[in-house]
């Protein structure tokens, strides 16, 4: 298998088309209910703004075109994530082919990636930012790569197309051209590469990418910061040393789950060679070896200057994700024939990307027998629908409490514009009369009688207030509706809690 994807690199770019495309029609053939990214993506989808949330516009920006060409729909999410996730792999696989002299190792190299479980399930399962920053991160690796291979202005450019991007995909990227330049500095070779007039346009396009949202992060720093600081800190107070210890352990345990699978197959399947290996290097495994501890520093920097208690394996994704391209250069280095190696790998990976995929797909069907319901099990359409027909009139707005469940509105409610209190993203005067009500959904993990998020309850007095110039004239009357879950078990239902809104009557 490996031989001859080795042959010709459009046999390896037709084996992921074939990969991704599988996918797609695997997630579209579950039921239309959204993970937790991809109804935050929905809802942000509604309009263009220069920053969101806590996390950098770029694949809300992508999320909105494809939106606009596919409307509000699954393929408009899945053919996206999977477009950019074959991005990734080509571009690693053309870093790859710069640097790997054997086009076996090379193929390996690639196909290393899907023994990453950051990347090969939950980034399948549900990331979208992480995508957006890997894909930064793969095609800054490419550029750097070519740039110091060929330094002309155009690749130049491309180090800071990518740089710019990475900076607006995930804040943590800074940490990857930050320790690429370090690792640069510390080879005599690479480092002129420094010293070129043509870096400044490098600087430029960079700078050009990233001022744009660069000055809304300045104007909305809680927003942008706030959320993401606390997942990152210590609950409570601890103790400083506490927190350092949590926050090392944290680390060396996500550093493990992040490389385990690799590490450990590359051992067994090359066996000696790989443990010959460690001891080769050249210019370009020392670059990437520099750039692993540099960003390891910077991790353990992170959590003893900056306070971080909670690293979680997938933000090592656009960090790590060359380690098989590490490996694969380590054991090109040697120059010894492969052997059965190629075979076996070959074997491992297309098992893997086999039995991902399924198990993605049957972990919802499964919930019959298990009992254990995933977000997708939730029965959104059939509740929405229901809710809709239950009012004299078709609501002009739907206000809700959290992403998800706006997202699943608009899936199932296209054509309606739906908000969260605080979030903004509704800017256009809605009509609120007699003829377009207001309706509140609102849930509480699936469970009966949910009450009113009181967030929600002062919104939407605020909002008749401001509509109409008077208070509501009477309290809302919330209401229940239970559908069975996607795959449930007999008698297992899923709660939802709506409220219509009208005008105080004259």
């Amino acid at each position: 298998m490996i031989e001859a994807l080795s042959q010709h690199r459009g046999r390896l770019l037709g084996l992921f088309a074939l990969y991704f495309a599988v996918n797609i029609v695997l997630r579209l053939a579950l039921p239309h209910s959204l993970e937790l990214d991809e109804g935050q993506q929905l809802f942000l989808a509604q309009g263009l703004a220069l920053g969101y949330d806590s996390q950098p516009p770029f694949y809300n920006w992508l999320q909105y075109g494809a939106v606009e060409l596919l409307g509000n729909s699954l393929p408009a999410l899945s053919i996206l994530k999977n477009a950019m996730l074959f991005a990734c792999y080509g571009l690693v696989a053309a870093t790859a082919a710069r640097i790997i002299r054997n086009p076996v190792l090379a193929v390996i190299a690639v196909l290393g990636m899907l023994t990453i479980p950051q990347i090969v399930f939950e980034a399948q399962r549900d990331l979208t930012h992480t995508v957006a920053v890997l894909f930064a991160g793969c095609l800054f690796v490419y550029a750097l790569v070519t740039t110091l291979q060929r330094p002309t202005a155009l690749h130049y450019a491309l180090t800071g197309l990518s740089i710019g991007i990475g900076v607006i995909a995930k804040y943590n990227f800074v940490l990857l051209p930050f320790a690429g330049l370090v690792a640069v500095l510390l080879d005599p070779v690479f480092r002129r590469r420094l010293f070129d007039l043509r870096l400044a346009l490098t600087a430029a396009i960079a700078i050009a990418i990233v001022m744009p949202h660069g000055l809304w992060f300045l104007d909305h720093l809680q927003t942008a910061t706030g959320r993401t600081l606390g997942k990152l800190m210590q609950d409570g107070d601890s103790g400083r040393l506490v927190q350092i210890g949590d926050g090392l352990l944290s680390l060396a345990q996500s550093l493990i789950a992040f490389s385990a699978a690799t590490l450990g197959l590359f051992a067994i399947v090359f066996g000696r060679q790989w443990r010959a290996a460690w001891r080769m290097e050249s210019s370009w495994s020392r670059l990437i070896g520099h750039m692993f501890l540099v960003l390891v520093v910077l991790l353990v920097l992170l959590v003893v200057v900056g306070g971080a208690s909670h690293i979680k394996a997938r933000w090592l994704t656009p960090f790590f994700f060359l380690l098989p391209v590490y490996l694969a250069l380590k054991i090109d280095l040697l120059d010894r024939p492969l052997g059965p190696a190629p075979k076996y790998f070959g074997r491992i990976v297309l098992f893997v990307m086999i039995v991902v995929p399924l198990a993605l797909f049957l972990r919802v069907p499964a919930a019959r027998l298990t009992g254990d319901y995933k977000k997708i099990n939730v029965p959104y359409r059939p509740a929405i629908e229901a809710i809709l027909s239950a009012g004299r009139h078709r609501p002009a707005l739907i206000a809700t409490g959290e992403e998800q469940m706006a997202g699943n509105l608009r899936l199932n409610a296209p054509d309606i514009p739906v908000t969260i209190p605080g979030s903004g993203i509704v800017r256009q005067r809605i009509a609120f009369d007699a003829e377009h009500p207001l309706l509140l959904v609102w849930r509480d993990d699936g469970k009966a009688d949910a009450p009113l998020e009181p967030a929600l309850r002062d919104w939407s007095e605020a909002y008749v207030r401001a509509a109409t110039g008077t208070a509501p004239a009477e309290p809302l009357e919330a209401r229940d509706i239970a559908q069975p879950y996607y795959y449930g078990r007999p008698g297992d239902l899923y709660h939802f809690r709506y409220a219509w809104v009208y005008p105080p009557a004259p």
